[in-house]
Protein backbone atom coordinates (compact mmCIF):
# COMPACT_ATOMS: atom_id res chain seq x y z
CA UNK A 1 0.00 0.00 0.00
CA UNK A 2 1.20 3.51 -0.83
CA UNK A 3 0.94 6.37 1.70
CA UNK A 4 -2.50 7.89 1.52
CA UNK A 5 -4.00 4.85 -0.19
CA UNK A 6 -6.71 2.65 1.28
CA UNK A 7 -8.05 -0.87 0.95
CA UNK A 8 -11.75 -1.39 1.61
CA UNK A 9 -12.69 -4.33 3.78
CA UNK A 10 -15.85 -6.24 3.03
CA UNK A 11 -17.38 -4.95 6.26
CA UNK A 12 -20.02 -2.52 5.06
CA UNK A 13 -22.55 -1.41 7.64
CA UNK A 14 -25.85 0.42 7.58
CA UNK A 15 -25.84 3.88 9.04
CA UNK A 16 -28.72 6.24 9.70
CA UNK A 17 -30.74 7.76 6.90
CA UNK A 18 -29.48 7.46 3.34
CA UNK A 19 -25.84 6.58 3.96
CA UNK A 20 -23.69 3.59 4.78
CA UNK A 21 -20.49 3.25 6.78
CA UNK A 22 -17.49 1.44 5.34
CA UNK A 23 -14.62 0.05 7.41
CA UNK A 24 -11.30 0.58 5.58
CA UNK A 25 -7.59 -0.17 5.97
CA UNK A 26 -5.80 3.14 5.48
CA UNK A 27 -2.06 3.75 5.20
CA UNK A 28 -1.41 7.15 6.77
CA UNK A 29 1.47 9.56 6.04
CA UNK A 30 3.84 7.82 8.47
CA UNK A 31 3.38 4.47 6.78
CA UNK A 32 1.18 3.09 9.59
CA UNK A 33 -1.79 0.97 8.58
CA UNK A 34 -4.90 1.95 10.53
CA UNK A 35 -8.62 1.23 10.51
CA UNK A 36 -11.02 4.02 9.63
CA UNK A 37 -14.79 4.20 9.38
CA UNK A 38 -15.80 6.23 6.32
CA UNK A 39 -19.29 7.51 5.65
CA UNK A 40 -20.67 6.84 2.18
CA UNK A 41 -23.13 9.27 0.68
CA UNK A 42 -26.27 8.19 -1.11
CA UNK A 43 -24.54 8.41 -4.50
CA UNK A 44 -21.89 5.90 -3.36
CA UNK A 45 -24.26 3.29 -1.99
CA UNK A 46 -25.01 1.48 -5.24
CA UNK A 47 -21.33 0.75 -5.97
CA UNK A 48 -20.86 -0.83 -2.56
CA UNK A 49 -24.21 -2.57 -2.30
CA UNK A 50 -22.78 -5.96 -3.25
CA UNK A 51 -20.23 -5.74 -0.41
CA UNK A 52 -22.75 -5.21 2.36
CA UNK A 53 -22.40 -7.67 5.22
CA UNK A 54 -23.71 -6.35 8.49
CA UNK A 55 -23.15 -9.75 10.12
CA UNK A 56 -19.37 -9.63 9.78
CA UNK A 57 -17.85 -10.36 13.20
CA UNK A 58 -15.01 -8.43 14.78
CA UNK A 59 -12.77 -11.46 14.33
CA UNK A 60 -13.58 -11.65 10.62
CA UNK A 61 -12.75 -7.96 10.25
CA UNK A 62 -9.45 -8.55 12.08
CA UNK A 63 -8.66 -11.41 9.69
CA UNK A 64 -9.46 -9.21 6.68
CA UNK A 65 -7.21 -6.49 8.10
CA UNK A 66 -4.39 -9.00 8.48
CA UNK A 67 -4.83 -10.16 4.88
CA UNK A 68 -4.93 -6.58 3.58
CA UNK A 69 -2.11 -5.09 5.63
CA UNK A 70 -0.07 -7.98 7.02
CA UNK A 71 -0.55 -6.65 10.54
CA UNK A 72 -2.27 -8.37 13.45
CA UNK A 73 -4.97 -6.55 15.41
CA UNK A 74 -7.32 -7.76 18.12
CA UNK A 75 -11.12 -7.99 18.16
CA UNK A 76 -11.16 -5.28 20.83
CA UNK A 77 -9.30 -2.92 18.52
CA UNK A 78 -11.83 -3.54 15.75
CA UNK A 79 -14.77 -3.03 18.12
CA UNK A 80 -13.20 0.16 19.49
CA UNK A 81 -12.70 1.61 16.01
CA UNK A 82 -16.24 0.74 15.01
CA UNK A 83 -17.64 2.35 18.15
CA UNK A 84 -15.59 5.41 17.35
CA UNK A 85 -17.36 5.54 14.00
CA UNK A 86 -20.78 5.20 15.62
CA UNK A 87 -21.26 1.48 14.95
CA UNK A 88 -22.27 -0.93 17.72
CA UNK A 89 -22.92 -4.67 17.88
CA UNK A 90 -26.59 -5.24 18.59
CA UNK A 91 -28.94 -8.17 18.24
CA UNK A 92 -31.10 -7.80 15.11
CA UNK A 93 -34.80 -7.19 15.53
CA UNK A 94 -36.68 -10.44 14.93
CA UNK A 95 -40.01 -10.43 13.11
CA UNK A 96 -42.14 -12.79 11.07
CA UNK A 97 -41.59 -12.85 7.30
CA UNK A 98 -43.81 -10.25 5.63
CA UNK A 99 -44.84 -10.04 2.00
CA UNK A 100 -45.65 -6.80 0.20
CA UNK A 101 -49.35 -7.63 0.67
CA UNK A 102 -48.88 -8.03 4.43
CA UNK A 103 -47.20 -4.63 4.67
CA UNK A 104 -49.85 -2.98 2.50
CA UNK A 105 -52.72 -4.32 4.62
CA UNK A 106 -50.92 -3.37 7.83
CA UNK A 107 -50.45 0.20 6.65
CA UNK A 108 -54.04 0.44 5.47
CA UNK A 109 -55.30 -0.78 8.86
CA UNK A 110 -53.15 1.79 10.70
CA UNK A 111 -54.44 4.60 8.51
CA UNK A 112 -58.04 3.53 9.04
CA UNK A 113 -57.70 3.75 12.82
CA UNK A 114 -55.18 6.59 13.06
CA UNK A 115 -57.81 9.21 13.83
CA UNK A 116 -59.95 7.16 16.18
CA UNK A 117 -60.76 8.99 19.39
CA UNK A 118 -60.98 7.61 22.90
CA UNK A 119 -64.75 7.49 22.44
CA UNK A 120 -64.28 5.29 19.37
CA UNK A 121 -61.99 2.87 21.18
CA UNK A 122 -64.33 2.86 24.18
CA UNK A 123 -66.80 0.90 22.04
CA UNK A 124 -64.31 -1.91 21.34
CA UNK A 125 -64.36 -5.17 23.31
CA UNK A 126 -60.84 -6.65 23.18
CA UNK A 127 -60.86 -10.40 23.74
CA UNK A 128 -58.50 -13.36 23.73
CA UNK A 129 -57.77 -16.74 25.23
CA UNK A 130 -54.81 -17.45 27.48
CA UNK A 131 -53.31 -20.45 29.25
CA UNK A 132 -52.15 -20.59 32.87
CA UNK A 133 -50.29 -23.40 34.60
CA UNK A 134 -49.21 -24.30 38.13
CA UNK A 135 -45.56 -23.74 37.23
CA UNK A 136 -45.16 -19.96 37.24
CA UNK A 137 -42.69 -18.10 35.08
CA UNK A 138 -39.52 -18.34 37.17
CA UNK A 139 -37.94 -15.46 35.22
CA UNK A 140 -40.35 -13.09 36.97
CA UNK A 141 -39.44 -14.25 40.46
CA UNK A 142 -36.42 -12.99 42.41
CA UNK A 143 -34.77 -14.66 45.39
CA UNK A 144 -32.20 -13.53 47.94
CA UNK A 145 -29.08 -15.70 47.88
CA UNK A 146 -25.38 -15.55 48.64
CA UNK A 147 -22.81 -15.27 45.87
CA UNK A 148 -21.88 -18.62 44.35
CA UNK A 149 -24.96 -20.46 45.69
CA UNK A 150 -27.18 -20.36 42.59
CA UNK A 151 -27.29 -24.16 42.27
CA UNK A 152 -28.12 -25.00 45.86
CA UNK A 153 -31.49 -26.79 46.21
CA UNK A 154 -33.05 -23.95 48.19
CA UNK A 155 -32.26 -21.51 45.37
CA UNK A 156 -33.66 -23.60 42.52
CA UNK A 157 -37.22 -23.44 41.24
CA UNK A 158 -38.29 -26.55 39.35
CA UNK A 159 -40.30 -26.13 36.18
CA UNK A 160 -41.49 -28.76 33.73
CA UNK A 161 -40.95 -28.04 30.06
CA UNK A 162 -44.49 -29.26 29.42
CA UNK A 163 -46.75 -28.33 32.37
CA UNK A 164 -48.90 -31.22 33.54
CA UNK A 165 -51.63 -29.00 34.99
CA UNK A 166 -52.90 -25.98 33.12
CA UNK A 167 -56.17 -24.29 32.20
CA UNK A 168 -57.34 -22.16 29.29
CA UNK A 169 -59.44 -19.09 29.93
CA UNK A 170 -61.20 -16.47 27.81
CA UNK A 171 -62.08 -12.89 28.70
CA UNK A 172 -62.83 -9.52 27.15
CA UNK A 173 -62.06 -5.99 28.30
CA UNK A 174 -63.27 -2.50 27.41
CA UNK A 175 -62.25 0.93 28.65
CA UNK A 176 -65.17 0.97 31.08
CA UNK A 177 -65.85 -2.70 31.67
CA UNK A 178 -64.91 -6.35 31.34
CA UNK A 179 -66.49 -9.74 30.93
CA UNK A 180 -66.31 -12.50 33.48
CA UNK A 181 -63.37 -14.87 33.13
CA UNK A 182 -64.57 -17.97 31.30
CA UNK A 183 -62.72 -21.25 31.89
CA UNK A 184 -62.51 -23.37 28.73
CA UNK A 185 -63.13 -26.99 29.71
CA UNK A 186 -60.63 -29.52 28.36
CA UNK A 187 -58.52 -26.58 27.15
CA UNK A 188 -59.85 -26.89 23.60
CA UNK A 189 -61.77 -24.12 21.87
CA UNK A 190 -63.79 -25.11 18.81
CA UNK A 191 -65.91 -22.86 16.64
CA UNK A 192 -69.14 -24.24 18.12
CA UNK A 193 -67.89 -23.82 21.67
CA UNK A 194 -66.76 -20.32 20.76
CA UNK A 195 -70.32 -19.51 19.72
CA UNK A 196 -72.04 -21.26 22.63
CA UNK A 197 -69.65 -20.29 25.45
CA UNK A 198 -68.28 -16.91 24.35
CA UNK A 199 -70.25 -15.06 21.68
CA UNK A 200 -73.81 -15.71 22.83
CA UNK A 201 -73.45 -15.52 26.63
CA UNK A 202 -70.81 -12.77 26.81
CA UNK A 203 -70.24 -10.77 23.62
CA UNK A 204 -73.92 -10.46 22.77
CA UNK A 205 -74.62 -8.85 26.16
CA UNK A 206 -72.01 -6.15 25.54
CA UNK A 207 -73.39 -5.56 22.07
CA UNK A 208 -76.81 -4.91 23.59
CA UNK A 209 -75.39 -2.59 26.24
CA UNK A 210 -73.18 -0.49 23.93
CA UNK A 211 -75.48 -0.36 20.91
CA UNK A 212 -74.78 -0.03 17.20
CA UNK A 213 -71.29 1.42 17.73
CA UNK A 214 -70.10 -1.75 19.43
CA UNK A 215 -67.02 -3.38 17.86
CA UNK A 216 -65.70 -6.83 18.75
CA UNK A 217 -61.99 -7.62 18.49
CA UNK A 218 -60.64 -11.17 18.44
CA UNK A 219 -57.57 -12.66 16.80
CA UNK A 220 -57.26 -14.74 13.66
CA UNK A 221 -57.34 -18.15 15.35
CA UNK A 222 -58.91 -20.80 13.16
CA UNK A 223 -61.87 -21.37 15.48
CA UNK A 224 -62.62 -17.62 15.37
CA UNK A 225 -62.70 -17.34 11.60
CA UNK A 226 -65.16 -20.02 10.52
CA UNK A 227 -68.32 -19.30 8.53
CA UNK A 228 -70.45 -20.44 11.45
CA UNK A 229 -68.86 -17.83 13.73
CA UNK A 230 -69.27 -15.09 11.12
CA UNK A 231 -72.92 -16.05 10.59
CA UNK A 232 -73.49 -15.80 14.34
CA UNK A 233 -71.90 -12.34 14.49
CA UNK A 234 -73.93 -11.16 11.50
CA UNK A 235 -77.19 -12.45 12.98
CA UNK A 236 -76.51 -10.59 16.24
CA UNK A 237 -75.45 -7.36 14.49
CA UNK A 238 -71.92 -7.56 15.90
CA UNK A 239 -69.28 -5.66 13.95
CA UNK A 240 -65.81 -7.15 14.04
CA UNK A 241 -62.53 -5.21 14.11
CA UNK A 242 -60.45 -6.32 11.14
CA UNK A 243 -57.11 -7.71 12.30
CA UNK A 244 -54.59 -8.10 9.45
CA UNK A 245 -52.72 -11.39 9.14
CA UNK A 246 -49.24 -11.52 10.70
CA UNK A 247 -49.85 -8.34 12.67
CA UNK A 248 -47.93 -7.46 15.83
CA UNK A 249 -49.90 -8.46 18.92
CA UNK A 250 -51.20 -5.07 20.06
CA UNK A 251 -54.21 -6.45 21.91
CA UNK A 252 -54.24 -4.64 25.30
CA UNK A 253 -55.69 -7.72 27.01
CA UNK A 254 -52.16 -9.21 26.85
CA UNK A 255 -51.27 -6.77 29.63
CA UNK A 256 -54.14 -8.15 31.68
CA UNK A 257 -52.90 -11.72 31.23
CA UNK A 258 -49.42 -10.64 32.31
CA UNK A 259 -50.71 -8.87 35.42
CA UNK A 260 -52.96 -11.81 36.29
CA UNK A 261 -50.08 -14.25 35.96
CA UNK A 262 -47.90 -12.13 38.22
CA UNK A 263 -50.70 -11.84 40.77
CA UNK A 264 -51.20 -15.60 40.95
CA UNK A 265 -47.45 -16.31 41.09
CA UNK A 266 -47.02 -13.77 43.91
CA UNK A 267 -49.60 -15.29 46.24
CA UNK A 268 -48.38 -16.37 49.68
CA UNK A 269 -49.88 -19.79 49.03
CA UNK A 270 -49.61 -20.53 45.30
CA UNK A 271 -52.18 -22.88 43.70
CA UNK A 272 -51.38 -26.57 44.03
CA UNK A 273 -54.01 -28.11 41.72
CA UNK A 274 -56.39 -27.18 38.94
CA UNK A 275 -59.26 -26.19 41.26
CA UNK A 276 -57.14 -23.84 43.36
CA UNK A 277 -55.66 -22.38 40.18
CA UNK A 278 -59.15 -21.61 38.86
CA UNK A 279 -60.14 -20.00 42.17
CA UNK A 280 -56.96 -17.90 42.16
CA UNK A 281 -57.68 -16.64 38.64
CA UNK A 282 -61.36 -15.93 39.12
Amino acid sequence: MLPGSSTSLTALFHGCGSHLKLLECVLDGTGEVVLEVRRLQKTDISSYQQKRNRRTTAQQVANQFLAASGKQISQKTVARRLRGGGLYARRPVVCVPLTRQHRTVRLQSCREHHNWTEQDWACVLFSDESRFSLSSDCRRQLIWCESGTAYRPENIQEKDRYPTCSIMVWAGIMINGRTRLHVVANETMTCQRYIDEVLLPHVRLFRGAVGDKFVFMDDNATCHRTLAVQDCLDSEGIQRLVWPARSPDLNPIENVWDALGRQVAGRNYPPTNKNTLIRALT
